[in-house]
């Protein structure tokens, strides 16, 4: 017969043991997602709950006294003590073999869960599932759903990484993670990929979209660039919410009803011979530099990046490969005399062919992209003007003082054209023409406007003289 103490003990676990599972039961009653008895994509259902608190062979206190061994607790439910610790095990027959399946540590588990989870594998062997197999399926369902938790910070670290060395420019390369780390990652950086969705999308985009118009649009290209990645990828399905032709052009006004477009300063091509001249008492290799951009009509990129092993001195000739243009495109540019000059000048400092034509304060580098702009704010020309404002300069000329095809200017320009052209020229890139064009051009700008009329001629008696 017990003793009183004993007796006393037995109460104390039957009526603790009750308590747990008056708690369980509770927690059952909830939603299926908050049950706790959840395990190997099953729910213990409610009826098994009695079973849990009598009939059984170990107790709460016993699960902690019990000694180094196996120690049954019924219904396949067995204590294993060894020297690392306590750990629950559900043995089993399977096709006439005996197995064993872990169910968790005592200390993360009790004895109320660990019966639980015994009787959620003993129904699945009466209905000839394989506990074993089933712990298996479930954690291979739980590695793929990790694998596809990527965060959008994530997702766009890794898009990064595997387009960067394709960019034209480390700059390029720095814009991408700068523009998103100051306005996305904080509020869509933390969120799984798969659910940013348009709202999360206008919560990024509409703080700036009025204020800092150019920067929105970037910002909304990459991460609409970020989750098309992730789809590919298989991290995200459906529709793109940051897509705008037919989904945020319905719900964010237009760029350009934002805010009007900022062109870059351009000085007046009636003023150009004056600044020509005004540029010629200029020494060095920025102002070499900026004579060259403006004769070519070409992007600062374009001329800072330049390497003496694209040009053809003796052909006239300037190739642009297509990793350092815009457009991605390579571009052949037709030198005029005053072009060649410069480059003549600039070969008394040449050290190979992999040099820059104008090269910086680096030993391996070209001219730092702020050099021509800060060689003409030194000249104090009284109007704001731009390295990059030359083009428009250019353009306008070819426009309002030639009878140039509007078509042959954009090709100097290496703006991309209709189709309707392209297929008309696939054959080539009109470029003697164009040579001819680069030619009036480098002579327009050492010769005032009223001078300078001569070079309009009708197109017509133009194309004769060629």
């Amino acid at each position: 017969m017990a003793s009183g103490a004993q007796a006393s003990d037995q109460v104390e676990d039957i009526e603790g043991l009750k308590a747990e599972i008056a708690r369980l039961r509770q927690q059952l009653s909830r939603k299926p997602k908050a049950a706790p008895l959840e395990y190997l994509g099953e729910i213990l259902p409610r009826d098994v709950l009695p079973e849990l608190a009598a009939g059984r062979k170990l107790s709460p206190a016993a699960v902690q006294s019990r000694g180094i061994g196996y120690h049954g607790d019924g219904g396949n439910l067995w204590l294993q003590v060894t020297s690392g610790g306590r750990s629950w095990l559900f043995r089993y027959l399977w096709a006439g073999r005996q197995r064993e399946m872990g169910l968790g540590s005592v200390t993360e588990i009790s004895l109320a869960e660990a019966r639980g989870r015994a009787a959620i594998c003993r129904r699945l062997v009466r209905d000839g599932v394989d506990p074993i197999e089933r712990k298996r399926t479930c954690a291979a369902e739980r590695a793929a759903t990790t694998v596809k938790q990527v965060t959008f910070r994530q997702a766009a670290e890794r898009y990064i990484n595997a387009h960067k060395a394709g960019w034209k420019s480390d700059k390029h390369a720095a814009q991408w993670p700068a523009t998103l780390d100051a306005y996305a990652y904080p509020i869509i950086g933390s969120l799984s990929v798969r659910d940013v969705d348009t709202g999360a999308v206008l919560k990024v985009l509409e703080p700036i979209w009025s204020e800092k118009a150019e920067t929105a649009t970037r910002v909304r290209g990459r991460i609409e660039a970020v989750l098309d990645w992730a789809r590919a990828r298989g991290y995200r399905d459906g529709e793109n919410p940051a897509r705008w032709r037919g989904h945020l052009d319905k719900l964010l006004p237009k760029r350009s009803k934002v805010r009007a477009v900022q062109h870059h300063a351009a000085l007046p091509y009636k003023t150009m011979a004056a600044f020509w001249e005004a540029l010629t008492v200029k020494t060095g290799v920025s102002a070499e530099a900026l004579r060259f951009a403006i004769l070519t009509a070409a992007r600062t990129g374009e001329v800072i990046g330049a390497t003496w092993r694209e040009v053809d001195l003796k052909g006239k000739v300037w190739t642009i490969p297509a990793a350092r243009m815009k457009a991605g495109k390579e571009h052949r540019v037709p030198l005029s005399d005053e072009a060649v000059a410069v480059l003549q000048r600039m070969e008394l400092v040449k050290e190979g062919l992999d040099a820059h034509l104008f090269p910086g304060g680096r030993a391996t580098g070209g001219l730092s992209n702020m050099a021509m702009n800060e060689l003409i704010k030194g000249m104090a020309w009284p109007t704001k003007v731009t390295v990059h404002g030359f083009r428009s300069a250019f353009r306008d000329w070819a426009a309002e003082a030639t009878a140039y095809p509007g078509d042959m200017v954009e090709m100097a320009l290496a703006h991309t054209v209709s189709n309707k052209v392209e297929a008309a020229y696939r054959r080539g890139d009109m470029f003697e023409r164009r040579r001819r064009l680069m030619d009036d051009w480098a002579a327009s700008c050492k010769t005032p406007q009223a001078e300078a009329q001569d070079n309009v001629r009708p197109i017509r008696a133009h194309e004769r003289s060629a």
